[in-house]
């Protein structure tokens, strides 16, 4: 990673805070709408189904338009970048309040998952000035937890305001909070956070895309893959296979997204020390924690046990993960630090295609099993990544 930042810890901190805030808005932009589908379908005169296209746009975008979005701002201060990917996104939020047109709302959700994309490679491309090297995982943390924490916190608050104000309502309250943070970012971020100028986009674009690179990108996509195979269908499973009921359901998802939060900045601390130990002995963790899912989810203390600790571990993996991709980049890591999001947003799209399939074919219990399987299958490559030396 880059050498230790030029600017005072306090300063640093306080631009971390800046970041963790924003990626809370970008996560709650993103997840919210699957509180309020339902309302958007009846407003734009589409099924349930179609409106959750919109989650499929917002998802393509990240993963797609994001890596497209840092390639061809790679020699623009991340700084700048940083402000100007807000302020794009929160007008793209807006513009989701305006639009009486289902096909107008799909096209702003994907633009805006692309300018969350550009957003998180910046953000990641900026810590190496804000935080010295021994401390890099930590900082990681910081800016995923505050997608971890919108997960527990900000998803079933811009819910509930949704169902209060309407989806629109939903969306605008989160605009505005953004407009706060955006003058966060324009007055914590330090100039200093800026773009190495390192070699030509084609030689970055060898670097970002080498197969080691490559390599630890499918780690995560398997990963998050065989964990969203579940977690898409973790509320039927629960109703049924654990039975336990709806108001408990809540309970459950609660505890599961409190133990993200936690396991991602824990997940930092350990990647701190030794990012490609903390992304195996994660993946063992998660095996394990899927496994008694499936022998004991009928008995909820076991599956609430199970939760848990794959909540602690399932993001918590995620800073090794980009720890290690930007490490094997080399001077690539500024254009690579938009990829571990768009494999973390792929794996999930697959997740959620593959728990469909399994659902159809053999039921709940054959969903567990297949994200049992997509998360073992990953262990070998997760050992074979650690033993790679960093560029």
């Amino acid at each position: 990673m880059p050498s230790a930042p030029t600017i005072t810890r306090t300063r640093g901190n306080l631009a971390l805070l800046a970041l963790f805030l924003a990626t809370f808005v970008l996560g709650s932009t993103e997840l919210v709408i699957v509180g309020v589908l339902d309302l958007i379908a009846t407003d734009t005169g589409v099924s349930v189904s179609t409106a959750g296209t919109l989650v499929t746009a917002y998802a393509l975008g990240l993963a797609i338009g994001g890596p497209v979005l840092t390639a061809a701002t790679i020699r623009l201060s991340r700084r700048t970048l940083l402000w100007a990917a807000m302020l794009a996104f929160l007008l793209a939020t807006l513009a989701m309040t305006l639009t009486t047109g289902f096909e107008l709302l799909l096209l702003a959700r994907a633009l805006a998952g692309s300018l969350h994309g550009a957003f998180i490679g910046a953000a990641f491309a900026a810590l190496g000035s804000l935080a010295p090297a021994e401390r890099m995982g930590s900082a990681i943390a910081v800016v995923m937890g505050g997608i971890a924490v919108s997960t527990a916190m900000g998803v079933p608050i811009g819910t509930l305001i949704g169902r209060t104000l309407g989806w629109r309502g939903a969306f605008t309250v989160i605009a505005a909070v953004g407009a706060l943070v955006l003058v966060g970012l324009l007055t914590l971020i330090p100039a200093v956070a800026a773009g190495e100028a390192g070699p030509g986009l084609r030689a970055q674009l060898r670097s970002a895309f080498a197969p080691r690179v490559l390599a630890v990108l499918l780690a995560g996509v398997l990963l998050l893959g065989g964990q969203f195979t579940v977690f898409t269908y973790i509320t039927p499973y629960l109703l049924e296979v654990t039975g336990i009921s709806g108001a408990a359901v809540s309970g459950f998802l609660l505890a599961y997204g409190v133990a993200t939060a936690a396991g991602t900045f824990a997940g930092g601390w350990a990647a701190d020390r030794n990012a490609p130990r903390t992304l195996l002995v994660a993946n063992v963790v998660l095996v394990l924690a899927l496994g008694l899912l499936y022998l004991a989810g009928a008995v909820p203390v076991l599956a609430a046990g199970a939760l848990l600790v794959w909540g602690l571990v399932g993001f918590g993996l995620v800073p090794a993960l980009q720890y290690q991709v930007a490490m094997l980049a080399g001077p690539a890591r500024d254009l690579a630090a938009s990829l571990p999001a768009s494999a973390v947003n792929a794996g999930i799209a697959a997740g959620a295609l593959l728990g469909g399939w399994a659902l159809t074919g053999s039921g709940l219990p054959a969903v567990v099993v297949v994200g049992l399987l997509m998360c073992a299958i990953c262990l070998p490559l997760t050992w074979l990544t650690g033993r790679w030396s960093p560029r």
